[in-house]
């Protein structure tokens, strides 16, 4: 089949590779967001998926929009017989959906009609579901409603954070989307619609999504660290000023501490919360590196009592 492939971050990576190596597909044109400024020489750096693609000789394509006539023709050009999409960040306008003979593919890491959304694998995370998956669906102009072709089930682990879910979801999902594959050149595929029941949503993730509020339960915040990790990130404050947050550990057996309060051993930091209270491992104070808590805080070397959060707040 021809196929068109849209998706920029390293997730995208194992079905761009996947394709590229089958050898019952041509890949006629890759979408990717355009080159970003970053580091602190603000050089131009391509995607993951523009770097691979370009290595690879393919016909990279990366408009500001996909609105305007010249992104139409582009796309006609190509004569594509489907296109795929994975996490490629922009919206697909309806004007291109029915372009290629088979539409256009989304591999949503998600048990659809779970997560619809942008941060489908944090938000299971920040909820604490104990079980996602990866779904296979025909994209419309509803934000990821259309029809599932297939579906796969991953246990959440529970030191999973959403970096290494999304890892195993991506590695799993590339054969899925060839099997769909397989189904639409055989014309044995068989999509069904998503159910009504179930929907939630999984918004995009800002910076307030990784600062942890110390009344939560511990299981509460632990989620939530690990949700955000690595990206936005979790953060707390100390003496004013940001300290990043790395996954905590759950200590059921210590209930005598405020949310927020400091306790420091010499082997662990703990910190309270609403219920019982959690070991610090990773944390970053503002312009540091990663460090271990413990060595943070024979630096710090936080009163007794002293309380994590952020200042004339609840913490």
């Amino acid at each position: 089949m021809r196929v068109l492939f849209a998706g920029t971050p390293e997730v995208a990576l194992p079905t761009l590779q996947a394709l590229m190596n089958h050898p019952e597909h041509e890949l006629v044109g890759v979408l990717t967001r355009a080159d970003a400024r970053k580091g602190r020489g603000r050089a131009l750096h391509a995607s993951p998926v523009a770097a691979l693609a370009r290595e690879a000789g393919l016909d990279v394509h990366t408009p500001a929009t996909l609105r305007d006539e010249s992104a139409r023709i582009w796309v006609r050009t190509l004569d594509a017989d489907v296109a795929v999409v994975v996490a490629y960040g922009r919206l697909i306008p309806a004007a291109l959906l029915d372009i290629p003979k088979h539409g256009w593919l989304n591999l949503h890491f998600s048990l659809l009609p779970a997560w619809r959304g942008a941060a489908p694998v944090q938000r299971a995370l920040i909820a604490g579901d104990t079980t996602t998956g990866a779904s296979v669906f025909r994209l419309e102009e509803g934000m990821d409603t259309g029809p599932v072709y297939a579906r796969l089930t991953e246990a959440i682990r529970p030191t999973d954070t959403s970096g290494e879910l999304l890892t195993r979801l991506a590695e799993a999902g590339a054969p899925l989307v060839l099997d769909v594959l397989r189904t639409l050149n055989r014309g044995t595929a068989a999509p069904e619609p998503q159910a009504e029941e179930g929907v939630t949503v999984a918004p995009m993730l800002t910076s307030a999504d990784g600062e942890i509020r110390w009344s939560d339960p511990a299981p509460a915040i632990d989620c939530r660290v690990r949700g955000v990790t690595p990206a936005p990130g979790a953060h707390t404050f100390y003496d004013g000023a940001r300290l990043r947050l790395g996954p905590v550990a759950v200590v059921p057996e210590v209930a005598d501490l405020l949310p927020g309060q400091l306790r420091v051993t010499k082997h662990d930091v703990l910190v309270g919360t609403g219920a019982c209270a959690v070991r610090l491992g990773q944390v970053a104070p503002a312009g540091k590196k990663w460090m271990a808590a413990e060595a943070w805080a024979r630096g710090a070397r936080p009163p007794v009592g002293a309380v994590l959060g952020v200042q004339g707040r609840e913490p």
